[in-house]
């Protein structure tokens, strides 16, 4: 851990200057210097004393934070193909998350399984071709350029109703594809 690093981090964070919290510590600036420069080891009484003056806590400084994956790409995608219908999932794991968002590609005539009613929200935008949203007892007609929201508390299923494929975005929160 680069404690140093992690001290000046914070205390640019708060605007002071090596100066103002070496007074808030009743230690040297240049003892500060040193600090974040890694020149110096501060005992843990003098760690806690600069941390306070920080704002924080020897708990809160070592907590490992996890760096958050925010970019996916192609090779992590996960592909199903079944029955006409190729199901990339976007983000692995994404069960775990408040949505999950899925690449869908739909052969002519092709299908989706009916899903049952269940709790959440579904949204889709249409990218090729054009499909048929099967809502309870209605249908709705959707194109590529044209998107789709829905309360998934009805029976519910997507049909390519075009010529050659229908590829579409679709995202269901909570997950469950």
């Amino acid at each position: 851990m680069d404690l140093g690093g992690k001290i000046k981090q914070m205390r640019n964070q708060l605007g002071l200057t090596q100066e103002e919290l070496a007074d808030r510590c009743e230690l040297t600036k240049g003892y500060i210097s040193q600090l974040e420069n890694n020149l110096n080891s501060p005992s843990i009484a003098t760690l806690t004393d600069i941390l306070s003056a920080l704002g924080s806590n020897l708990s809160e400084f070592f907590q490992n934070e996890k760096e958050e994956k925010v970019v996916f790409n192609k090779e992590e995608f996960i592909e199903k193909d079944a029955d006409g219908v190729v199901w990339n999932w976007l983000i692995p794991n994404a069960q775990k998350n408040m949505m999950e968002p899925v690449l869908v590609e739909l052969t002519e005539q092709a299908s989706t399984s009916g899903d049952i009613p269940h709790e959440g929200e579904e949204f889709g935008f249409v990218l090729e071709g054009k499909i048929e949203i099967l809502l309870g007892n209605k249908r709705y007609s959707c194109k590529k350029g044209e998107a789709f929201y829905y309360s998934a508390s009805k029976p519910h299923s997507i049909i390519n109703k075009g010529r050659g494929n229908a590829k579409f975005l679709w995202v269901s929160t909570p997950p469950n594809f």
